[in-house]
């Protein structure tokens, strides 16, 4: 095994490189985590997107350094000053893209510790000098775990530990300062084709309220589209909505969803978020597959009609795709009918109230 002297002599200092997305970045810090219960000693350095760094900046006992991901050539110049002087005894280049891995090039480490051959696209492995064990078809933080595997810890640390600043608590406790129920609905995937209907989130809406007398809180960024979709929602629904899109930060959401009892959302970024603070989600999901992308605590609540949709929309059994497959298509998210939400929704608050 390429990397048995780590197990008796921890790195003094590693540098992880993940820039994006948030979803992936939380996935990111739970293998952090795992790292950090193994190495207590290590310095670990994270390049990371400026985005996700407004998020995991929050967490302490890491250096990060962030990157303009459309800042193109200069950005990659002012990179370049900033890690010439750097040294590492160990880069965990845990991210596929290209784009990344230019990036990769601009950090001084023996040990360029990579994806297996069959998961480095984008010639990935070009750019490291060892590959983790091939793990087949996984969970894209299972897949995350096994850079800590081919390190020799096997010990997997489940949690994100993420301290929420006080402006974010107040925000917080403003929305939902009482023990009513709430329902936080972030109707936006970053990719268009993910999105449900607004008129199917307002018929959920209208059920939380009028049977679980539930709040509704809308969440989003200050996108057109997410503002056309929460303008139509609104529009839609017929008990009273709460609308915050474009009105927080990503750690005042983070914040928001600790405090929530339920997550509805597509496949995208916050669904990950509150799995990190232990919220349940109901995930919606048909054009990306939830047994790889959806949320780790979450799957059983999550809606999966991706098996119907690779039949419908690829006339092919989803055994027969790659597991990276996306399926998004005009139309693939109407497979998800709002009865089943509501269903889902009506099982989770059957169990007990969760503790704030």
């Amino acid at each position: 095994m390429p990397f048995t002297r780590f197990q008796n002599s921890p790195p003094a200092a590693v540098c992880i490189l993940r820039i994006s997305a948030i979803g992936d970045v939380c996935h990111t810090l739970a293998v952090l985590r795992t790292l950090q219960a193994a190495w207590p000693a290590t310095r670990f350095t994270w390049i990371i997107g400026a985005v996700e760094h407004t998020l995991m900046s929050l967490v302490p006992d890491v250096e990060f350094i962030s990157y303009q991901k459309r800042g193109g050539p200069g950005e990659l110049w002012r990179l370049r000053q900033l890690l010439a002087p750097r040294r590492f005894d160990l880069l965990l280049h845990m991210q596929v893209a290209l784009r990344a891995s230019l990036v990769s090039m601009l950090v001084h480490a023996p040990v360029k510790l990579g994806f297996d051959r069959q998961r480095a696209r984008e010639a990935q492995w070009l750019f490291t000098t060892d590959r983790i064990h091939a793990g087949g078809d996984q969970h894209v933080l299972d897949s995350l775990y096994g850079f800590a595997e081919a390190l020799g810890i096997h010990d997997h640390e489940l949690r994100w530990d993420i301290p929420l600043p006080p402006d974010a608590r107040a925000y917080a406790q403003e929305l939902v300062g009482d023990a009513r129920r709430t329902l936080i609905v972030s109707a936006c995937s970053s990719h268009p084709l993910r999105n449900w209907r607004p008129e199917f989130y307002a018929a959920v809406a209208d059920h939380a309220a009028r049977a679980h007398a539930m709040r509704v809180i809308l969440c989003g960024g200050p996108g057109a589209g997410e503002r056309r979709m929460a303008d139509a929602i609104v529009a839609a629904a017929t008990v009273p909505v709460v609308d915050q899109v474009g009105k927080d930060t990503l750690p005042k959401l983070l914040a928001l969803l600790a405090r929530a009892d339920v997550l509805l959302a597509p496949d995208s970024g916050p669904a990950h978020m509150a799995t990190a603070v232990g919220t349940p989600v109901i995930g919606l999901y048909a054009a990306t597959n939830v047994a790889r992308s959806g949320p780790y605590l979450s799957r059983a609540s999550c809606v999966d009609r991706y098996a119907e949709a690779a039949r419908k929309f690829l006339g092919a059994d989803p055994a027969q795709l790659a597991w990276t497959t996306k399926i998004e298509r005009p139309g693939v998210m109407d497979l998800i009918t709002p009865h089943e939400v509501i269903a889902k929704l009506d099982a989770l608050l059957r169990q007990p109230l969760r503790r704030r």
